[in-house]
């Protein structure tokens, strides 16, 4: 039976938006039903070095994932037109895999998240809110260059993982192949490319994000 959709008042809104974020920071994470790509590999031993390295590495994904539900929800409360609103709000569905899938894979290797998680939450929240604030076309231009750049960091990743921890490497894969499929998405809707310095600075502060959530 058809029914109309509900219209969000701006409270609403923002109720929605800090359920998300505590889900998001405190969970449970929801379950799309898609099943973790590193389940059905075998774990290889791996020297409580390689352990650590590849550690620090599934936390700052851990962290990314953080930034990026953050992002998506800023996008999507801002968002003019329902259409791009419902891209965003689909995207950060898919991926709330990414982010059970690293959380899981920080358990198996016996360490922690970032305990900054709420400061990159917030952070990327209101970058969201304010690329959404000028405009659609900015929104989606936004989102397609912050894939792509996480698409380069998760393949550079790929390099460094060690050898036999295949399954963070699965995990590493699934999640690149997603960023570029969203990237795509977004480009796709119309999304506009960034002028050179906004770029830069959005590679310096992953930069930033990068070096401190590997050590906190």
């Amino acid at each position: 039976m058809h029914t109309a959709h509900r219209q969000y008042s701006i409270l609403d809104k923002l109720c929605l938006n800090v359920q998300q974020g505590l889900r998001t920071l405190l969970g449970p994470i929801p379950d799309t039903g898609r099943a973790n790509p590193a389940d059905s590999l075998p774990e290889q031993p791996l020297t409580t070095t390689e352990k650590q390295h590849s550690a620090a590495m599934m936390r700052v994904n851990h962290a990314g994932e953080i930034a990026a539900q953050a992002l998506y929800q800023g996008h999507a409360l801002t968002a003019r037109d329902p259409a791009t609103r419902e891209k965003m709000t689909q995207a950060a569905f898919e991926e709330y895999d990414h982010l059970r899938w690293c959380e899981s894979r920080l358990a198996e290797l016996g360490s922690h998240k970032s305990y900054l998680s709420p400061v990159w939450y917030l952070g990327s929240l209101s970058i969201g809110v304010l690329s959404g604030l000028a405009g659609d076309k900015w929104n989606l231009g936004f989102v397609a260059a912050t894939e792509d750049q996480v698409v380069a960091h998760l393949e550079a990743h790929l390099a460094r993982l060690p050898e036999k921890d295949v399954k963070s490497q699965a995990i590493v894969k699934q999640m690149q192949a997603d960023e570029a499929h969203h990237a795509e998405m977004a480009r796709g809707a119309g999304g506009a490319a960034l002028p050179e310095p906004i770029l830069k600075l959005m590679g310096l502060t992953s930069k930033v994000m990068t070096l401190t959530a590997s050590k906190i």
